[in-house]
């Protein structure tokens, strides 16, 4: 399972918010490539980086703060926040994203999104299924939509999505542990999913290729062996690291350990 810590960054500055709520805003350092490096400096690969500016704004606002990452670390970057345009998605992947986020896009023009799949591949499109009582969220968290997470996630996976992020708004922030039962109902309720393989006739298992990526309400280490025992690809930590309850040498240790294994 990949660790992926998390950057949120309002006016150029780290921070954590609970519940996505912008009024509980906490900053923690001023200068996001500082804790960039130090994830990097730990054997972390991987960096989930989301531009709540842009989310607010409904356009990309923090690309220079992602440029500056991908050019002075090797982090492999997610990026979301407020990607809704053919040139938002051109800033980002100018700037070093390796993969985007698309989360409220993927609610709200559904044409669009799937067109970003195809025109840039499944390997670089990440579908963001983040979810209120099982009813994904759009605008920043700020709106409920009315599609059901699980069916929201599968008619996605048959359209070619692979990577999805998955989070438990009533979690996110609170440190109080994820959503375990819903992350296995996910992937229970996918399990069946079969398509058709383009040009034949044959069936190809869509759960095979479903990456799922929990996120929100990390607390312990030992959430992660959890996560990663029901099936998750990938667990992105956020307050659990600035809080200290989880250190980078612990992260450090379960990559090495997974590492050696494969």
């Amino acid at each position: 399972m990949r660790i992926i810590p998390a950057i949120d960054i309002i006016d150029g500055k780290c921070v954590r918010l609970e519940k996505g709520d912008y009024t509980t805003k906490k900053i923690y350092n001023e200068n996001p490539l500082e804790v960039a490096k130090a994830f990097e400096a730990n054997g972390i690969k991987y960096l989930h980086l989301v531009d709540l500016d842009g989310a607010k704004s409904k356009h990309i606002v923090n690309h220079k703060i992602l440029e500056s990452i991908a050019s002075k670390t090797g982090l492999s970057i997610d990026f979301g926040g407020g990607l809704k345009t053919e040139e938002d998605l051109r800033i980002a992947f100018e700037s070093g994203a390796s993969q985007i986020t698309g989360g409220s896009i993927a609610v709200k023009d559904e044409r669009l999104f799937t067109e970003w799949i195809s025109i840039y591949g499944a390997e670089k499109i990440i579908l963001g299924a983040d979810a209120i009582d099982e009813k994904v969220a759009v605008s920043g968290w700020q709106e409920e939509s009315k599609e059901a997470l699980v069916p929201f996630i599968k008619k996605y996976l048959e359209r070619g999505v692979k990577y999805v992020v998955c989070t438990d708004i009533s979690k996110d922030g609170m440190l109080q542990g994820p959503s375990f039962d819903l992350y296995h109902r996910i992937i229970k309720g996918t399990k069946a999913l079969k398509t058709k393989v383009a040009h034949s006739g044959l069936t190809e298992d869509m759960t095979s290729s479903l990456h799922l990526i929990a996120s929100g309400g990390i607390a312990t280490f030992e959430d992660l062996p959890r996560l990663a025992e029901i099936g998750c690809e990938g667990a992105i930590i956020g307050k659990a690291i600035y809080e200290n309850k989880i250190s980078l040498k612990q992260l450090q240790h379960f990559i090495q350990e997974h590492e050696s294994e494969a």
